[in-house]
């Protein structure tokens, strides 16, 4: 499958590096496309009708407003269409693009290391199930993939698609508070980081069983029991619930 990427972003560039392979893309003259060419072989066209008509199949990684404008730009050229964008249904997905597959899809960063997650709408209709199936393999070689009826995919992506960020922000607060407290920013950096590899892999693990993994380390009246418990009178769990219901609310 002959894949061309319409926007060279971060999610773009992160899908392209994940993906490995020498890349079609396309852009507005932001010079992005041209570098990632560069790192991963391939050609950066500017036009997206030209770009559509070399690919078997179109990831839409632009902005999710440009969605008809781009439709237009591709002058009735595309085969199938991927979208990675955000907000964006497949009922809009059909409309602007009439009588050829399509998929929404809302991966994260890490696909980029191929240990990513990406939320796949189901296809409850089974019209286009081989490209589906073509869809589910090309995003399982990046990382899980995860299939939902339409309605929950932005409920997912306000759990998986943001998280990253969450766990960068949840980093940085850690190491701040052991910079605080003597540690150097590279030593605080190191032992947090190397902790959020080694303790995500251990949940994993544990099959998602959170509650063994935190009496695993909390002894009661202990100080890991004394810090939970000031993150929960914090309110830490208030606080990510908020956050999602923020995320909804766009």
């Amino acid at each position: 499958m002959n894949i061309g990427i319409v926007g060279a972003g971060n999610m773009a560039t992160a899908l392209a590096r994940g993906w490995g392979d020498p890349v079609l893309v396309s852009d507005h003259g932001s010079g992005r496309a041209a570098a990632l060419v560069a790192e991963l072989g391939g050609e950066a066209l500017s036009s997206n009708a030209e770009l559509a008509r070399r690919a078997d199949v179109l990831v839409l990684a632009h902005k999710p407003a440009q969605l008809r404008l781009v439709a237009a730009e591709l002058d009735s050229q595309a085969r199938a269409v991927i979208s990675v964008l955000g907000g964006v249904t497949v009922s809009d997905l059909q409309e602007a693009y009439p009588g050829i597959p399509v998929a929404r899809t809302m991966p994260n960063t890490p696909v980029e290391l191929r240990e990513g997650v990406t939320c796949l709408a189901e296809d409850p209709s089974g019209t286009t199930a081989d490209f589906h199936e073509q869809v589910h393999a090309l995003f399982a070689r990046v990382g899980a993939v995860v299939e939902l009826p339409e309605r929950l995919i932005d409920v997912a992506s306000g759990l998986s698609g943001v998280f990253p960020a969450y766990v960068a922000l949840v980093a940085e607060a850690q190491v701040d508070a052991g910079v605080r407290r003597g540690l150097t920013v590279a030593q605080a950096t190191e032992l947090v980081c190397s902790t959020l590899v080694g303790s995500s892999a251990l949940l994993v693990h544990r099959s998602g069983d959170t509650l063994r993994m935190r009496r695993e380390v909390a002894s009661p009246g202990g100080s890991t029991a004394r810090g939970l418990d000031a993150l929960e009178r914090a309110g830490l769990r208030a606080g990510f619930s908020a956050a999602l219901d923020a995320v909804l609310a766009g």
